[in-house]
């Protein structure tokens, strides 16, 4: 598994909004496309933040209905980050150490490229295992 890289596993087809965003219309845009996260980026697609479904327990805790709030206030801004060339073993490694489930992939000329998951990384494995005996 070293020499697996993250750009072979991370999707690549990202839900992404600005900062001044709705959260209500950040979380239609999450349930419609059926995604667990966005990533947040300004207008050079440059990472600002990730907002995803657990910040929305933070924010239905504490955000009255209806509220004109945008995702600049909830938003994850000291975001762990990787590249499509790290091994899928490392990426993995800083999902644990930094407890956390969407790994943005960046790009120093592209800015955000991609995003990996707990769930990419479930179904890889899942792949390459051999099933056990019965």
């Amino acid at each position: 598994m070293e020499d697996i890289f993250v750009a072979r596993l991370m999707s690549s087809d990202l839900e992404t909004v600005g900062p001044d965003t709705l959260v209500e219309d950040a979380a239609e845009q999450m349930r419609d496309n059926g995604v667990g996260s966005l990533v947040v980026v300004d207008e050079d697609n440059r990472l600002l933040g990730i907002l995803t479904t657990t910040d929305f327990v933070d924010i239905v805790a504490k955000s009255k209905p209806k509220a004109q709030t945008t995702v600049e206030r909830y938003m994850t801004t000291d975001v762990v980050t990787t590249t499509a060339q790290t091994s899928v073993v490392d990426a993995a490694d800083l999902m644990i150490e930094h407890s956390i489930h969407h790994l943005p992939v960046v790009d120093g000329e592209e800015g955000v490229i991609g995003i990996i998951s707990t769930t990419d990384l479930t179904g890889y494995i899942s792949s390459i295992q051999t099933p056990s005996p019965a």
